[in-house]
């Protein structure tokens, strides 16, 4: 599969500028973050995608559009690949809120409230990413899969740290 960190958030840009919690739940993409979504879309076109999973949060579901939109792949939402909830940028926005902004996903399989209450601890980050490695593996094209995710989970899940936009396969 390829695993994409979601692209620079107003979270990342304050928290890099101030070096501490901006407050600021569920943010959207910086306008850096968006250009660079905009530009990975162009990177993912001869990938082979046949499938994107991605985080319900609103910096995911914002750096999956340009990309989808370019492979003409309707996004999954996949809500055991969410962020680990350990900022103000974990709280989510309410099931019932993402199905009205994006009316073209299906966020019926979200509770209303679907997050992490912080902190997660690490056994279950572990346990949520080792449960989906799993399912991945019995996945038949698991190459041509795109998760788009977030920090903590893709540590989790690759034993690397991304920055924001950073790409690269795992085998699961």
């Amino acid at each position: 599969m390829i695993i994409l960190r979601h692209c620079e958030s107003e979270f990342n840009r304050l928290y890099d500028l101030q070096g501490r919690d901006p407050g600021t739940p569920d943010p959207a993409l910086s306008p850096q973050g968006q250009a660079h979504a905009t530009q990975l879309a162009r990177q993912m076109h001869g990938l082979g995608i046949t499938r994107i999973l991605v985080s319900p949060y609103t910096r995911t579901l914002q750096t999956a559009a340009p990309i989808a939109a370019t492979l003409g792949i309707t996004p999954e939402i996949t809500p055991i690949i969410r962020e680990r909830g350990m900022y103000s940028c974990d709280k989510g926005t309410p099931a019932s809120v993402l199905a009205r902004t994006w009316p073209k996903l299906d966020f019926s399989t979200l509770s209303e409230d679907w997050w992490s209450p912080p902190p997660e601890p690490d056994r279950i980050l572990h346990e949520r990413a080792q449960t989906f490695n799993q399912r991945m593996t019995r996945e038949r094209e698991h190459d041509r899969i795109l998760v788009i995710s977030h920090w903590w989970f893709l540590l989790a899940l690759s034993g690397r740290s991304m920055e924001n936009g950073d790409w690269m396969h795992h085998r699961p």
